[in-house]
């Protein structure tokens, strides 16, 4: 079926016959290569795409194809067994994590890949929480079988100890490094050889199981086969009976395992060596579920208030999530989204619950990553791009207007990191703030503001990449030359201590004056709470049309920070009190009286600032261990442990944000260019007094 259009064949495909998955992992385990495969072996594309050629058709970015890393997750359909394949290629790295968690949110299924010589690692856990929590059905596929140190047998142990995950193991490799060649299907014990054909299309099977592992190849297949037995009762009985049991049945059960999360599937390859993708694609069929398999989705009717179901079905109402927004320049805004139930045509009015307005879908594509094809209709259980929505935001849910349905919302980390941007000329001014809301508007963890105080600009993100690329992506997308402050860590203020303070505003005029008049107490509250505000006016000491203005006043003033200008978190203000006057109280008066409580309250309860810290993991050399070890703790990091594999060290710590500017060239210095570093935002904490008195004294 080699590059037909889609649209031709027939597309009313069964629900059964769909899979949504998505291939995740941690960054260079080799998730873009495997589905360059996938994509090769399915016949959606002639020739296999290569990252170091930068020839990949879902890396299409110019900045995916220089850094050999995957930005964006991009969506493709393919067919596979008469089965209808829609794959999301999600980023591994984790400046990127809000692709991941959105790709996440929308699928059925997902492949985890993992690097036979790595084993497990931190982003690899990131991914599988961020599955755990939407609940997504997996396989694993361990990957790199070729390369020097593969470990077939202790990455699969890493996956049950570390993940907390019970691997089935499938296959069992034949070979390993460079003599890696094929596997053995344990259901079935046929020997699956890849030694003829160098684009890997042709393997040979047999029956024959290679001397040297039998022994191996038995023991796995009788711990397989009382993994998928214990799972069902019937099929438990007949194997303590001893009793023969059936491809089928196993199949079958193990399936059943799978969507209940009960078993993870393992197989083994070597992507890149085309080698071993084959029986990824039969596992997505056989045991990744379809919309059918997962029955319905749970929603909130925004007029009741109450918990609603929608079957997964063509003639129910209409309800999807629009899971991304993409800026396209040839058709302008494309949105992703996932139908759940129901059928969309181009040309009708959908309605957005979230933010209550009908929008017009003019176009509806299927996206094979930055190729599109126009399609009239599209149906439950597809992932389709829309053209038309103007207002519709990542995380919204779309649904039929007299039928709405709140789905659940996708939610993403806090940015950590921000640096001032300003326009290379005055004139850009303008085209300066339109780039960036559009840039905003794509991704979530981008944020921007204006500090009003000096006039500029800041953009934060969730790393120094992250904030890279979106420069980058502003200078050749949308021809905007700019002039880029060094990154700034986003700290926080808060407090320690339980305070009240005061705020009067009177101002008197000719004619009408303004009064407004507030007490309020203000309290720590834990970590990461964020704001709460409690309102205790009795009596009508305020009217309550002057309460929310108090509210938005002592939220505008944490915004601008106490101590150093960082915006305040973590505390609770209570309005207990107050006074208003007859004619000169206004909206406006109550606000500045809240603000100006705020303030005299934050600088009595013992205000501190907090820091982002970094989860930190550095791979080196064992001989470089004290040298990583000591530089680490230079910068108050906090060495966690440290963990042997194979011929490296990986040194665990966490450290402050702040001192971990230019750190890729520090430790490649520190170790001869010999190691490498994963970090990820972990926790706030608070700064040690010494440092803040010094930014103080700045």
């Amino acid at each position: 079926m080699s590059q037909q259009s889609i649209a031709t064949k027939n597309r009313v495909v069964p629900l059964d016959k769909i899979r949504n998955v998505g291939i995740i992992a941690h960054i260079d385990s080799g998730k873009t290569t495997t589905t360059e495969r996938i994509l090769f072996y399915t016949g959606r594309t002639y020739k296999i795409g290569d990252i170091d050629e930068g020839t990949t058709q879902m890396d299409w970015m110019p900045q995916e194809r220089e850094r050999g890393i995957t930005i964006v997750s991009a969506a493709t359909t393919t067919f596979w067994k008469d089965m209808r394949i829609n794959i999301i290629d999600t980023p591994g790295h984790v400046d990127f994590t809000a692709e991941v968690e959105r790709s996440l949110r929308v699928l059925d299924g997902g492949v985890v890949i993992f690097d036979a010589e790595e084993g497990v690692q931190s982003q690899s856990e990131t991914v599988w929480r961020q599955a755990d929590k939407y609940k997504v059905p997996r396989i694993c596929f361990i990957n790199k079988m070729d390369k020097l140190g593969a470990n077939f047998e202790a990455t699969v142990k890493e996956i049950e100890e570390r993940l907390g995950a019970k691997p089935a193991v499938m296959l069992y490799p034949i070979g390993i490094e460079h003599e890696f060649k094929g596997v053995v299907d344990l259901l079935t014990l046929k020997s699956l050889i890849w030694d003829k054909d160098p684009q890997g299309t042709q393997y040979s099977v047999s029956d024959d199981v290679p001397a040297e592992i039998k022994e191996n190849v038995l023991r796995a297949r009788a711990k397989l086969i009382e993994q998928i037995a214990e799972i069902d009762d019937s099929l438990l009985h007949k194997y303590l009976n001893n009793e023969e049991l059936s491809l089928d049945e196993l199949k079958k059960t193990l399936r059943k395992a799978v969507i209940s999360y009960q078993l993870i599937p393992v197989f083994a390859g070597s992507s890149l060596r085309n080698k071993g993708v084959q029986p990824i694609l039969d596992a997505i069929v056989d045991y990744l579920p379809s919309p059918s398999d997962l029955k319905e989705i749970k929603g909130i009717n925004p007029k009741t208030e109450k918990e609603e179901n929608r079957l997964l079905v063509n003639d129910e109402k209409f309800a999807a999530l629009a899971f991304k927004i993409q800026l396209d320049p040839h058709v302008g805004k494309l949105t992703y989204t996932r139908i759940y139930s129901g059928v969309l045509e181009s040309g009708s009015y959908i309605y957005n619950v979230n933010r209550n307005k009908q929008e017009r879908v003019s176009r509806v594509l299927i996206m094979h990553a930055n190729q599109r094809e126009e399609i009239d209709k599209a149906f439950a259980g597809e992932i389709v791009a829309l053209v038309g929505p103007k207002d519709t935001k990542t995380g919204d849910t779309l649904a039929d207007q007299n039928f709405p349905i709140l789905l659940e919302k996708i939610s993403f980390p806090e940015p950590v990191i921000s640096l001032a941007i300003e326009p290379k000329t005055k004139a850009d001014q303008e085209k300066l703030s339109y780039t960036l809301q559009r840039l905003a508007e794509e991704d979530p963890t981008f944020k921007v503001k204006i500090n009003h105080e000096t006039g500029q600009t800041i953009m934060s993100g969730m790393g120094e990449l992250h904030l890279e690329i979106l420069v980058d992506r502003m200078r050749r997308e949308m021809g905007m030359q700019v002039n880029v402050g060094k990154p700034q860590v986003a700290y926080k203020e808060t407090i320690t201590k339980l305070t009240e303070g005061e705020g009067k505003y009177i101002k008197q005029t000719g004619g009408h004056g303004q009064y407004g008049h507030c007490l309020i107490n203000i309290e720590p509250l834990p970590r990461n709470s964020g704001f709460k505000f409690v309102n205790k006016i009795k009596g009508g000491a305020i009217p309550s049309e002057f309460i929310p203005p108090v509210e938005k006043g002592i939220i505008e003033a944490m915004e601008k920070g106490v101590l150093l200008g960082y915006p305040l978190t973590d505390l609770q203000a209570t309005l207990y009190d107050g006074s208003y006057h007859d004619v000169d109280s206004s909206d406006i008066a109550f606000k500045i009286a809240g603000s100006m409580a705020l303030q005299a309250a934050a600088k009595r309860a013992g205000l501190t600032l907090i820091e982002p810290i970094m989860k930190l993991e550095v791979t080196a050399p064992e001989k470089f261990m004290g040298v990583v070890i000591g530089d680490i703790s230079s910068k108050r990091g906090k060495i966690l442990g440290t963990e042997k594999r194979s011929r490296a060290v990986i040194i665990k710590a966490y450290v402050p944000l702040a001192e971990m500017s230019g750190y890729a060239t520090v430790v490649r210095s520190l170790t001869e260019g010999r190691s490498f570093f994963y970090m990820e935002p972990s926790h706030y904490e608070e700064v040690p007094r010494n440092i803040i008195q010094a930014m103080l004294n700045k």
